[in-house]
């Protein structure tokens, strides 16, 4: 019984710092040149839970969006000037999908803990 509440207790580490990861790509999605970040899941240790592999960052390129900047010229003034400038790939209803899924698994992973727990009260009521 205790290995399910161990796996579960290593699971919800790992949906919680998926969770934040997430969130910190959501919170940056307006930060120009931002790249999202993805928490690669695996099992843990002898097969037991779960554990964050690695965070992996999401290279491909943002959209390009049209920036007026000032910019000296040869005579010393200042004019305005376009120039293209990298938004975040961050992709909201990617990270919504994610969020979904880890809030769900946490769930779950609450739901074995809880189930494991009213066990052990029973057995021990059982007991006395």
């Amino acid at each position: 019984m205790t290995d399910a509440i161990s796996a579960a207790q290593s699971a919800l580490g790992a949906m919680s710092t998926s969770m934040a990861v997430t969130a910190n790509n959501v919170a940056n999605v307006n930060t120009d040149g931002y790249k999202s970040q993805d928490a690669r899941l695996s099992t843990g240790p002898d097969g037991q839970g779960t554990q964050v592999s690695s965070i992996v960052e999401d290279t491909s390129a943002g959209a390009l969006r049209a920036e007026t900047v000032a910019a000296e010229n040869q005579a010393g003034a200042y004019e305005p000037q376009m120039d293209m400038v990298e938004m975040s790939n961050v992709d909201l209803v990617r990270q919504n999908v994610n969020m979904i899924q880890d809030s769900r698994a946490f769930e779950a992973n609450v739901a074995v803990i809880r189930t494991a727990d009213e066990m052990a009260g029973t057995l021990l009521d059982l007991r006395v």
